[in-house]
C-alpha cells in the first residue's frame, strides 16, 4: 500500500543540539500510527516539521505527502495540503464560541460580510460527526478540557484534514474523556483519515494504533506492526529506553512516623459562585515519612482541595484548620504557608510552576531567595552552587544551570519544579499530577525522588488520575468525589476497582 506520508532523513540540528538525525517515518492511508519515545526523543521536533512550524530550509531530509514532495514553508502550507496539528496546549480563544473558534481564520463570507447563518449550521453538522452536544454558540471557556479537544478535532475537519497530528491528546483528560476521544480517533480512522498519535499512555497507544514507530535520541530505532502480533508495553519501553524495564515503581522500606499534616473540618466555596461549596468538610493526616494518594475523577475537587490550603490560592469563605508539626499553621497566604513548611506544586508546570522563558538557575531559587541572598541582594554565586547542586542530585539532563527552561524536556522541567520547591525547605509537600506529560523512565526517576522525600521524613501528599501510579507509590490512598472524601484504604489493600467502586457508592448515596 503507497504511505499517504513519507519523511525520509529528517535531520535537524539547533545550536549545539542534533535534535533529530536521519529519521524515517511512513504512514499509511486510514492508520492511526503512534509515535512514542522518552522526553527530549525528538518526537514533538518531528512533527512541528511536519507541520511547517520548522520551515523547508531548516532542515535537511525529504517530505513527500500524497506521492508528491512538499516543501513547507508555514504552518498555513501544511494545512492547505490536508495535515492538521493538534498541540498538546489547546489553540482556543477562550472568549470566542465553538462556531467563531472552528472559522477564525476561515471565515465563512458573502459579498466581504461574515455568514454567520452558515457558519452556525457548518458548525453543528461538525460537533454532531465528533460527537459533540453543544451549541455552536457556547463560549470555549465555559467547556471542560475533553469537549475543547473535541472541537480542535471538529476545526480540523472543517479544514479539510487527511492527516491529523495529535500531541499527547489524552494528557489533561479524565478516563471517560480519553475513551471518547480514542473511539472518535477510530471512526476517523474508518472515514479514511490517517492519524498520528503522539502519547506516553502506552495502553492507550496498544488500543488504537496500527503501528508504532518507536524513537530514541532523536533516531528512528524500530516500527512496530500491531496487526501483525500483539505489541506489549513491556517490548515499547524497552525500545524506548534502551533497556528492559522490569519494574514500573522503585521499591522503597517506608519508615513511618507521627503525624506531621493534619486538616480538619475543610471547607471553600466557589471564587466566582459564592453558593457553590466545592470543598466539603474534608478531614486529611499525613505521617512522617507517609506518601499518600488521593484518588477521584476529573473535577472531584482534589485540586482544589490542594490550592485552598496552599495560601488559600483557590476558593472563597474558607474554613478548617491545618496543623502543621502539631501545631496550628497560618496558611492563610502563600508565602505564610510557605514560612509553614508547606509546598505545592502545580500540575500545570508550564504556566504555574516555571518562568519558561527564564534559565535554571533562576528557576530553582525562585521560591526561597532569601536563601541565596545577603543583605537583601542575591549573591550570584551562591545560588550557582545551590542550582548546580539541585542539578546533580535530581540528575537534571542539560548543557548547563544556564539552559533556558523551555528546552527541557517535560520530564527534566519537572524535575527543576521539584528543586524549586525542595529549596524552599518544607516538611509537607503537595504534588499535584506530578508525572503528567512524562514518558516511563523520567516517571520512575520522579517516583524515586519521591521515594526519597519520604526517607528523608517528609509528608508527601500526591494527586494522580492514573490510580495505576497511586496504587504503586502510595502507603495510604484517599478517594475523592464532590468535593468530600468518600473512601480512606491502605495501598496494599487498594485496587483500581476498589477506588471506582467508592466513588460509584458515593453517588448512590447522594442519590438515596
Amino acid at each position: 500500500m503507497q504511505p499517504i506520508l513519507e519523511m525520509r532523513g529528517i535531520t535537524k540540528t539547533f545550536p549545539g543540539v542534533k535534535a533529530l538525525s536521519d529519521v524515517t517515518l511512513d504512514v499509511r492511508p486510514a492508520e492511526i500510527h503512534a509515535v512514542v519515545g522518552e522526553n527530549g526523543a525528538g518526537k514533538s521536533t518531528l512533527m512541528k516539521v511536519l507541520s511547517g512550524v520548522y520551515p523547508h530550509g531548516s532542515y535537511s531530509g525529504d517530505i513527500y505527502f500524497e506521492g508528491t514532495e512538499r516543501k513547507f514553508g508555514t504552518i498555513a502550507d501544511s494545512e492547505n495540503s490536508g495535515i492538521i496539528i493538534i498541540h498538546q496546549e489547546l489553540a482556543l480563544v477562550p472568549l470566542l464560541s465553538i462556531a467563531e473558534n472552528i472559522f477564525l481564520g476561515h471565515e465563512t463570507s458573502k459579498f466581504g460580510v461574515i455568514n454567520r447563518f452558515e457558519a452556525f449550521a457548518r458548525t453543528k453538522e461538525l460537533l454532531k460527526k465528533v460527537g459533540l452536544n453543544e451549541h455552536p454558540n457556547a463560549l470555549i471557556t465555559n467547556l471542560g478540557t475533553g469537549k475543547q479537544q473535541l472541537v480542535e478535532i471538529a476545526k480540523a475537519l472543517n479544514k479539510k484534514v487527511k492527516l491529523l497530528i495529535l500531541d499527547e491528546p489524552t494528557s489533561s483528560l479524565n478516563e471517560t474523556d480519553s475513551n471518547s476521544l480514542l473511539d472518535l480517533l477510530m471512526e476517523l480512522r474508518e472515514q479514511g483519515i490517517s492519524s498520528i498519535m503522539i502519547s506516553h499512555k502506552l495502553n492507550e497507544i496498544s488500543k488504537v494504533a496500527d503501528r508504532i514507530t518507536v524513537i530514541r535520541d532523536g533516531m528512528t530505532v524500530d516500527t512496530l506492526d500491531c496487526r501483525a502480533e500483539k505489541i506489549s508495553e513491556d517490548r515499547i519501553i524497552k525500545a524506548m529506553v534502551g533497556r528492559e524495564l522490569t519494574d514500573r515503581f522503585p521499591p522503597r522500606n517506608a519508615t513511618i512516623g507521627e503525624p506531621i499534616f493534619e486538616v480538619k473540618n475543610w471547607s471553600c466555596y466557589h471564587p466566582l459562585h459564592a453558593e457553590r461549596q466545592m470543598i466539603k468538610n474534608v478531614d486529611l493526616t499525613v505521617r512522617r515519612g507517609e506518601v499518600v494518594g488521593i484518588a477521584g475523577l476529573m473535577g472531584s475537587g482534589r485540586t482544589e482541595l490542594a490550592m485552598s490550603i496552599f495560601g488559600r490560592a483557590y476558593g472563597q469563605k474558607i474554613t478548617g484548620e491545618v496543623k502543621i508539626n502539631g501545631k496550628l499553621a497560618d496558611v492563610s497566604t502563600i508565602p505564610k504557608a510557605m514560612d509553614a513548611k508547606l509546598a505545592y506544586a502545580t500540575e500545570d508546570r508550564k504556566t504555574y510552576g516555571l518562568v519558561l522563558i527564564d534559565h535554571i538557575k533562576h528557576n530553582i531559587t525562585l521560591a526561597n531567595l532569601d536563601g541565596v541572598a545577603q543583605f537583601s541582594v542575591v549573591d550570584d554565586l551562591v545560588e550557582l552552587a545551590i542550582a548546580n547542586k539541585y542539578k546533580r542530585d535530581l540528575a537534571i539532563r542539560c548543557s548547563s544551570v544556564f539552559q533556558t527552561t523551555v528546552n527541557l524536556s517535560g520530564g527534566n522541567q519537572q524535575k527543576v519544579v521539584l528543586s524549586k520547591w525542595l529549596f524552599s525547605g518544607p516538611d509537607v509537600l503537595i504534588l499535584d499530577e506530578p508525572t503528567r506529560g512524562i514518558d516511563v523512565g523520567a516517571k520512575y526517576e520522579i517516583y524515586g525522588i519521591i521515594n526519597q522525600l519520604a526517607e528523608a521524613g517528609k509528608a508527601v501528599i500526591v494527586i494522580s488520575s492514573e490510580m495505576q501510579e497511586l496504587l504503586g507509590i502510595s502507603d495510604r490512598i484517599y478517594v475523592m468525589n464532590e468535593g468530600k472524601f468518600v473512601a480512606e484504604m491502605p495501598a496494599k489493600e487498594a485496587s483500581q476497582e476498589k477506588i471506582m467502586r467508592a466513588i460509584m457508592k458515593s453517588y448512590g448515596q447522594k442519590n438515596d
